[in-house]
């Protein structure tokens, strides 16, 4: 199913196009109806349909001032155009917003239908051009010559020579001077019961329906490059079984390359849900300045990766917005020590037993010296003290008062008590960080209601500004704040706005006009729509009804 959004000011005909159309007969769903344009843009950032049906006059923001936006923020989106006769010439000089049709007024459900169906042919078409698996599988041998993917792994993997770097890049093409410089890591998220099916004669069978991981895979990096390639910025590359995009800006400050890194990285999010039907999560990590340190940069992109067993997959985590790297330690080389740390950062107590099951299970007592046993128990304690100090953990609650790594060792009859010994303390670990995540959260949450509190009555607040206030990135504060306040930020900054303006009218002789400019509300009318859809009320009835009047 297609998803659709419906924009019509007149509840009658809103009701009577819903009620006409067998909506799922022609493959689309309905999943939101909205009264003009500015109520439409929150759902469609919410929904990201795949068409948008809207009316030219409406109040607030009208139809083609709505497909300008949508264009500008989701420019895949089809927008269909209903107009009247009289405003036709009108909507065409529209042409430029690439409007994808139009159905002139009075129409009929058919002709609705008619147009409907083109469409979604189209929205088929394009999904098919995408999704061509020989064309993908070609187009991958063509555009990724194995020396050049073999250098631009090296360069994230481990620590090249500045020399090394300058002659590989000048000899496969690869522009990477510059003076900062970002890696980011593009994961395709695991389907429940993904697997190989039998390919059916009768229907396309689409990469998501495959499970083909490979080809998935060069699906989004097909993408990532067109998206790279029309903003002129980042190289895109697989890695293993990743896709890393590395971000190279000429610009001194870390706030430029990060916002384009997380906007290209969104649209690639977004394309690939469109067009694949599949979800990716993106990690980005650390800005360097040389291309040298770009393999700690992509170890941080990674360690975001892991952050979304917590946040959820399907959105781009930069590493600065869920751990502080200020004094960021360095990662142990070891696999099991790597799994260690990442267990009590962000697993349950089930994934942390068996991890230490695992470390303990490689042990043989037969063959292990008491000083090799304690050696091993040290590097273990310190891990743990190490992702204490990075959580801000008091080791004597932890370990208790007095406590010495060394005289640890003494206390453990054998290797089951030194084992449950590690379980227990890492469990209390475990439970310091999620309580100082949540801590966190909740603190985050109080600045941004402050920030919004002290500047709803700023018409050009935005979610933007605030997240610029508090130094995070905007799909990082959208992520917490809904889950915290069970509201988007639209939503809360017009709670704010109208509670204001209750106490405006109670207590004070200004008129809704007046009221609206000292909220905030650019439009007057706007304010009084929002004011009588939340209480049912005008601004001028309630006024009225408040004081007995």
């Amino acid at each position: 199913m297609y998803k659709l959004i419906l924009v019509e000011d007149e509840e009658d005909v809103r009701e009577g196009i819903i009620g006409q159309i067998d909506w799922g007969k022609y493959g689309f769903e309905v999943v939101d109806q909205a009264e003009n344009g500015r109520e439409a843009a929150e759902s469609i950032d919410r929904l990201m349909p795949d068409v948008v049906v809207t009316d030219i006059q409406m109040p607030f923001m009208n139809g083609l001032q709505l497909a300008e936006w949508i264009r500008s923020r989701h420019p895949n989106t089809k927008i269909i155009i209903l107009t009247g006769y009289d405003e036709f010439e009108y909507a065409q000089r529209a042409i430029k917003l690439q409007i994808d049709e139009y159905v002139l007024k009075p129409f009929s459900a058919q002709e609705l239908i008619d147009i409907l169906i083109k469409v979604r042919e189209q929205i088929e078409a394009e999904i098919s051009e995408k999704e061509n698996v020989y064309v993908l599988s070609e187009h991958y041998r063509k555009s990724l010559p194995v020396l050049r993917e073999q250098f631009l792994s090296s360069l994230v993997s481990r620590r090249l020579r500045p020399a090394e770097i300058a002659e590989k890049s000048a000899e496969y093409g690869l522009k990477l001077s510059g003076s900062l410089f970002q890696a980011s890591v593009i994961s395709v998220d695991y389907i429940r019961g993904e697997g190989t099916i039998g390919v059916s004669v009768t229907r396309p069978v689409s990469l998501r329906d495959t499970g083909d991981r490979n080809l998935q895979l060069f699906a989004v990096l097909n993408i990532a490059e067109e998206i790279c390639m029309k903003h002129g910025f980042g190289k895109v590359f697989i890695h293993r079984d990743d896709i890393v995009m590395l971000s190279v800006s000429g610009e001194q400050e870390e706030a430029e390359i990060t916002g384009k890194t997380f906007a290209i990285l969104e649209e690639i999010r977004q394309n690939v849900q469109r067009f694949l039907k599949l979800t990716v999560t993106a990690g980005a990590g650390t800005v360097c300045q040389s291309p040298a340190l770009l393999f700690t940069s992509f170890a941080d992109a990674l360690q975001a990766l892991d952050y979304r067993l917590i946040l959820g997959n399907n959105r781009v985590i930069w590493i600065e917005d869920v751990e502080s790297r200020s004094n960021r330690l360095l990662a142990y080389d070891e696999l099991t020590e790597q799994a260690l740390i990442r267990t009590i950062k962000l697993g349950t107590v089930q994934e942390l037993t068996e991890t230490v099951d695992e470390l303990f299970g490689g042990l043989d007592v037969d063959q292990v010296s008491t000083q090799d046993y304690q050696i091993f128990l040290l590097e273990i304690i310190t891990s743990i003290l190490r992702v204490a100090k990075e959580a801000g953990s008091e080791t004597t609650e932890l370990f208790g008062s007095g406590f010495s790594s060394l005289m640890v060792l003494n206390r453990f009859n054998n290797m089951g008590e030194a084992k449950q010994w590690i379980i227990t303390v890492c469990s209390r670990l475990m439970d310091n960080i999620a309580t100082e995540r949540q801590s966190s959260y909740k603190l985050l949450i109080e600045q941004a209601k402050d920030y919004i509190r002290a500047h709803y009555e700023e018409s050009d607040i935005s979610i933007g500004k605030v997240c610029q206030h508090l130094h995070i990135s905007t799909g990082y504060f959208s992520s917490i704040f809904k889950k915290e306040m069970k509201m988007t930020f639209v939503s809360y900054l017009l709670q704010i706005r109208l509670e204001a303006a209750k106490d405006m009218l109670r207590s004070t002789e200004l008129k809704a006009f007046e009221i609206a400019e000292k909220i905030g509300f650019a439009d007057p009318n706007y304010f009084s729509f929002c004011f009588r859809k939340k209480y049912g009320q005008s601004p001028k009835e309630y006024k009225n009804s408040s004081r007995g009047g």
